[in-house]
């Protein structure tokens, strides 16, 4: 169990679907799709010879027409669910940690949703 929280921690939530990145690089004569790491996009321009990163703007509209991937679905209602059950038990235990636990992973998972313009 350990291990995969590990794992979910170490590796970054990925925004953008590849397939989503593909499309609209078919759309607009960019080639050869690179994902040199997550959220990290590169292309050949149409009649260049060196890759350029895909354009921040272009990111952010392809984001804001697809909406989340379906990791961030599952961080967000896995953050639900999590206090949901953590207000139950804090309920039931009459002590405040459960909810305190719930708000720590909470405060991850809205860390993890925040998407990172910089290259």
């Amino acid at each position: 169990m350990l291990k995969i929280f590990n794992q979910l921690i170490s590796n970054p939530m990925r925004h953008y679907n590849d397939e989503w990145v593909n499309q609209w690089c078919q759309d607009n004569g960019w080639t050869d799709l690179y994902i040199e790491r997550c959220n990290h996009f590169w292309a050949f321009p149409p009649g260049a010879v060196m890759p350029e990163p895909i354009p921040v703007k272009v990111l952010r509209e392809i984001k804001a027409e697809n909406g989340q991937t379906c990791e961030e679905r599952i961080w967000s209602i896995a953050a639900v669910i999590a206090t949901m059950l953590a207000a139950g038990v804090t309920y039931w235990l009459r002590c405040p940690i459960p909810m305190v636990a719930a708000f720590a992973f909470n405060a991850v998972t809205v860390a993890q949703l925040e998407v990172e313009d910089a290259y």
